[in-house]
Formats: C-alpha cells, structure tokens, sequence
C-alpha cells in the first residue's frame, strides 16, 4: 500500500480535514486565489499543525498530472482500506442494512458520482470487486465532492462469495438487466437490500447476475435505450429511499 496519497478540491479537502485531520501532512495552496472555503481549509489546516505552502498554478497541476483541483492539493496518509470483513460488521451493526455494489465499474468518474449519490440516499456502503473496477483515487475522491470519507468503499476479492454471504445474513440482492422482465417501481425495496448495478455497456456479468435474488430494469420511454451508470444508479437509489422511508 502506498505510504502516502495526493488529494484534492475544494469538497474532498473539507471533508478530509474535518473527519480525519491527521491524515494531513502538508497544504498546498494557489498563491493569490482569493475564496471564503480556501480560506477556512488554510486556518483549519493551520490550527492543526499542518504545513501551508503557497504555489504557482504549474506547481500543482504537476502534483496533480493536469487534474482540476481548485487551488488547493494536499500530499496525506491513505485513508481506511475496508474488507469483506468490515462489510459484513455494517450488515450487523444495522436493522436495515441498504448497500450498493457495482460489478466492473471502471470510470473514476462513474464511480465518485455513485459515491456522492450513494452517501446523500443514506447508503451504508458501496461495495465493489478488487479487479476490473475503478479504485478510490483521487480523482474519484473530487467527484465525490466528500463523499468519499463518510460512506466506506469496500474492495472485495470475489464478488459472488461476497454476494453469497449477503444473502446468509438477510440482505435481498436486487440487479439491474435491461433483459429483466419486472420494473424497477413494481419491486418492493423495504428490508435489508443490495442493489447491484453492472459496468458500463457490458451490464453484470453473468456470475453476479446468476447471484441476484431478482432483477429489475429502468422502463425507458423514449428511444434512449440505457442510461449512465451513475445516473441510473440515482434513479434506482432514491426509489429505494422512498420505499423505506414510506
């Protein structure tokens, strides 16, 4: 594991620095930009005892490989790895565990938007398989405007076992497939749920869909035949929150 890690933005430094300042070694920040949250996250910083460098616009867009960071990168210790171990802790410690996994989701950028709509739905982890997903990158940590520090991202090494131990322990395993017969709002989503959405054009693979206890699809009016994966991942997410909170 990588003794240290670079993050960035404006929301991923906020949330960083209120819920695990320690992991902050140094603040590098765009000599002459002028804003209140930049501001706030330098006296944060300060108060903390981390060290503040003020650089060129060159300097940090070299930390960052060209990424947009908002005038502001910080170089920190890595965050919390989470285990199948940990997700199977979150099962227990809730009456109603609600989790989202995502089989093969590669984009940085998919993944730190289901990350954001994740947290905002009241997930209580994104699970996804150690190989051929995207990972928690810095990237995906700005996309996720915080997100990613409040909601765990479990890493699991065999995704149809994880699915199997869900299962043991109560949880309904709901897929999307554009081929499923039943609707996404005919499906009841009021206990212990995990819905599982596929990778990016290539949808589940056929191991975890032969996993899922059911299959719903999105019903598509017009003659778009699918949607992103993050944005059908809201659509899915915030009917589940309905459902619970009726």
């Amino acid at each position: 594991m990588a003794q240290q890690e670079w993050l960035y933005g404006i929301h991923a430094l906020e949330a960083v620095i209120q819920r695990e300042p320690e992991r902050l070694i140094e603040l590098y920040v765009l000599k002459g930009r002028e804003d209140a949250r930049l501001f706030n996250i330098i006296n944060q910083a300060r108060r903390f005892g981390i060290a503040v460098q003020f650089c060129q616009r060159k300097a940090l867009d070299d930390k960052v490989n060209g990424e947009q960071h908002q005038g502001v990168v910080a170089r920190a210790k890595p965050g919390k790895q989470y285990s199948e171990n940990d997700l199977m802790s979150i099962v227990e410690q809730n009456d109603k565990p609600f989790l989202l996994i995502l089989d093969g989701v590669t984009d940085p950028h998919n993944l730190g938007a289901c990350l954001r709509t994740a947290e905002a739905a009241g997930v209580h982890a994104l699970v996804v398989p150690k190989d051929k997903s995207a990972a928690l990158t810095p990237t995906v940590r700005k996309v996720a405007s915080g997100a990613a520090d409040v909601i765990p991202l479990v890493q699991v090494t065999n995704l149809a076992r994880t699915l199997r131990e869900l299962q043991k322990a109560g949880v309904w395993i709901v897929g999307t497939a554009g081929e499923a017969k039943q609707s996404l709002y005919e499906c009841k989503f009021t206990g212990p749920t995990a819905l599982v959405m596929g990778a990016e054009g290539k949808g589940m693979r056929r191991l975890t869909r032969e996993h899922c206890d059911e299959l719903i699809k999105l019903p598509m009016a017009g003659t778009v035949t699918s949607l992103n994966v993050s944005v059908a991942t809201g659509v899915c997410l915030f009917e589940i929150v309905r459902q619970r909170q009726s």
